[in-house]
């Protein structure tokens, strides 16, 4: 008889405590798991790119360079076969329910006893939904425009990454010097995401990314002086941002 083949599980998660708890679960679930730990969208994207097709992703919406739904928009987007699995400690019903409109496959709130984590993670490894009892999926929940769903999900991983960044407020050679490659690799980086999602400038760009918050607690991480890295130019995508 052909043994079964192990699944491949990605945690996106940054609370060691939390990350724990899912490892638990999921050795207690499976007989066979290889279990891929990550911290961040830096790190989740590598593994991604080093295993670009595994059998589920436990995601964290505020593991660090996620900004609100953003990530898992970007995961949605850039790998549409593999089943997302939002964890998270908010348990709102709206926010339960649009994760699951933009193509989540369930949502676990980190008050859920692990027996009952266990019970999600393996419907939807079958290729279920899962959400909380509580839950009414009748219930209309008004979605953010498709359109910035489109243009997130159109960003490569590295254009995902320098938004995330600018977002934060970081300056061209601040996350040239953290990505290691040079201020123009990352001025082209910054045209590209300004045209992608039809903008001018950062503070536009961060705006077009609140879109997305999870909730109004999401702080508004405004650049300094933002317009002063664009310069002026015709049409509505500058040819290079200027530092």
């Amino acid at each position: 008889m052909k043994k079964a083949m192990p699944h491949t599980i990605i945690i996106a998660e940054d609370h060691p405590l939390f990350r724990t708890a899912l490892q638990s679960a999921l050795n207690q679930l499976l007989d066979d798991v290889r279990i891929i730990e990550t911290d961040s969208i830096a790190t989740l994207q590598q593994a991604l790119a080093e295993t670009p097709d595994p059998d589920l992703v436990l995601l964290d919406f505020h593991v660090p360079g996620a900004h609100g739904f953003s990530g898992l928009l970007f995961l949605i987007g850039h790998y549409p076969k593999v089943p997302v699995l939002v964890v998270s400690a908010r348990e709102e019903d709206t926010i339960i329910l649009k994760a699951l409109s933009y193509g989540a496959s369930g949502f676990i709130p980190k008050s859920t006893p692990l027996n009952i984590i266990k019970i999600a993670i393996q419907q939807v490894l079958e290729g279920k939904q899962w959400v909380p009892d509580h839950i009414d999926m009748t219930q209309n929940i008004d979605q953010v425009s498709s359109d910035i769903e489109k243009r997130i999900a159109s960003m490569t991983p590295q254009q995902f990454r320098v938004l995330g960044m600018i977002s934060e407020g970081m300056l061209n050679k601040q996350i040239a010097f953290d990505l290691n490659v040079s201020e123009a690799t990352i001025k082209a980086h910054v045209t590209a995401i300004f045209k992608k999602l039809g903008v001018r400038s950062r503070t536009q760009a961060v705006i077009a990314l609140q879109q997305l918050k999870v909730d109004s607690e999401e702080s508004n991480n405004f650049p300094d002086n933002p317009e002063s890295e664009m310069p002026k130019g015709s049409g509505n995508v500058p040819p290079s941002p200027e530092l």
